[in-house]
């Protein structure tokens, strides 16, 4: 509780009081000291030391992947270790730096060093090729990584980003992009949805659902996994004319043609289709602002019938208690393409109930990094 100041303005509260005094202590570097000889003190000392630390190289180690992803290091390690000079050889990095990079991936758990001296794969670096979408997003980040090059004058601007550019679709633009940007944010989208479907479909159940409608479906992923889990289940998908063409092959290669829809459009300017019971909306919102979010809802609602049901799937931040995906991540990486915002949960339900829907739910994912999952249901 704040205090009464006499002269008419509010003390600081003793709880804030107490806050101020804490800080200066623990910022204190005579109480670091004193604590750094006392047992408990100091090896919470230690695991704070370690964890500043690890911040402030985080950045090297985000490089460290990005290498052992370029130089294609998973697959020169696929079959058996081998010695630096192996490496070197193949990769074209000179000996000595390629035992700074493996040493490095080492440390990072990418790669293990053996006794012999050679390296192999470590868990993290063997499990790398089997995250769908991983290897092409890690390669796509030099994008952000340029963005965020000069984070002061980022976070105090931030108008000139190139990620903005690498996503022409979040800010209307349909049939003008030009195809080699379509296909590389297709190829990219399609890559790393197929983790989101696999995570999202765990939590979502469409045993009772006639028709989906996929808006914003890209190339067909979700719908085509969907598809695949519940055989009887139709397929429509809404997006753009440029993503058409390979939806459409997506679901003639998985033989699903016979019960799919692929209508082309723009929920920005066009009504949703109103064939199905079910829609989702899979990483679509935190694409876009809070207005193009409530006109998209609307259209949801009106497209749906009394019953009807909405998913969405997207990574979300923590709200009240950020997390670091959702927050040090997902939050900066939307700010960096100028346009929508990571969403807490709370945040999202209040757009879907504003928008009239009901029986709102928040499903707690196994794997929040890649995504949250939300249900509601129209009255």
């Amino acid at each position: 509780m704040a205090l009464a100041d006499p002269q008419g303005g509010t003390r600081t509260s003793l709880k804030d009081r107490f806050y101020a005094w804490r800080t200066a202590l623990i910022g204190s570097r005579a109480f670091q000291r004193r604590a750094a000889r006392l047992p408990l003190a100091a090896g919470i000392a230690r695991k704070d030391g370690e964890a500043l630390f690890d911040l402030v190289a985080g950045f090297v180690h985000s490089q460290i992947l990005m290498a052992f992803v370029d130089l294609d290091l998973p697959t020169h390690l696929s079959s058996h270790p081998r010695d630096l000079s192996d490496l070197a050889r193949r990769t074209g990095v000179p000996e000595l730096r390629m035992r700074v990079l493996a040493q490095g991936a080492a440390a990072l758990g990418l790669m293990k060093r053996q006794r012999d001296g050679r390296y192999a794969l470590g868990r993290l670096g063997a499990a790398l090729p089997g995250i769908p979408g991983l290897a092409q997003m890690i390669r796509h980040h030099d994008v952000l990584y340029r963005d965020l090059s000069d984070p002061v004058a980022f976070f105090r601007d931030g108008s000139a980003t190139e990620l903005a550019a690498f996503w022409p679709y979040v800010f209307g633009a349909s049939g003008d992009v030009d195809p080699q940007v379509a296909t590389t944010y297709s190829e990219l989208m399609a890559d790393s949805q197929t983790l989101v479907a696999e995570e999202a479909l765990r939590h979502i159940d469409l045993s009772d659902v006639t028709t989906l409608l996929d808006v914003g479906g890209g190339t067909g992923v979700f719908l085509a996994a969907a598809g695949g889990m519940y055989p009887n289940l139709n397929l429509h998908l809404f997006d753009l004319p440029a993503v058409v063409e390979p939806a459409t092959a997506r679901f003639e290669r998985e033989g699903m043609m016979a019960r799919a829809q692929v209508t082309s459009g723009s929920f920005r300017t066009d009504t949703l289709p109103n064939t199905a019971d079910a829609i989702s909306l899979v990483r679509v919102l935190y694409d876009h602002a809070d207005d193009t979010v409530a006109m998209l809802l609307a259209k949801a609602h009106a497209a749906l019938p009394s019953g009807g049901r909405l998913f969405v799937a997207e990574p979300m931040s923590g709200g009240a208690q950020p997390t670091r995906p959702g927050d040090a991540y997902f939050g900066i990486y939307c700010m960096a393409m100028q346009t929508g915002r990571a969403r807490s949960a709370a945040e999202i339900a209040h757009l879907l109930e504003m928008a009239g829907f009901q029986n709102v739910q928040a499903r707690k994912t196994s794997r929040p990094f890649v995504t949250g999952v939300i249900c509601a249901r129209k009255a």
